[in-house]
């Protein structure tokens, strides 16, 4: 599958998590676990770091984007972004990260009704856009 680059960075491999629910970085992700905290989104307690984090949405915060910079940090960050629709505030945190040395992971946009096919499989994004499950 060929998505949009969003935000350039290192290409990704790694589980799919697939969020059934948009997410608040702020307050729903622990920064330092990279464990989704929010006890109402039903993927509580999953982690996303080192996954490919498939998101349907984001609900706003102004922090979102410190949020994924500490997460990107402390080395807690998801292997891979695809985003159903682009959210800037939450994508300016890798590009703060980016901006200041450290390696980011690649942000992609895909349309939401493919997001399905690849829960619960090993998948690799890379930097030209391509998103492919792997073995």
């Amino acid at each position: 599958m060929k998505a949009d680059v969003l935000v350039e960075g290192e290409a990704g491999t790694g589980e799919a998590l697939v969020l059934t629910a948009p997410i608040s970085f702020w307050g729903g992700v622990e920064p330092a676990t990279g464990r989704i905290a929010d006890v109402r989104h039903p993927e509580h307690g999953q982690c996303i770091a080192g996954h490919v984090l498939f998101l349907p949405g984001t609900i706003g915060s102004s922090s979102a984007s410190a949020v994924l910079l500490e997460l990107v940090h402390a080395g807690k960050a998801p292997a891979a972004l695809v985003l159903h629709e682009p959210d800037a505030i939450l994508l300016l945190g890798l590009v703060v990260a980016r901006e200041m040395g450290w390696a980011t992971p690649v942000a992609m946009r895909l349309d939401r009704e493919t997001f399905g096919s690849y829960a619960g499989s090993r998948v690799h994004v890379g930097t030209d856009g391509t998103v492919v499950i792997v073995n």
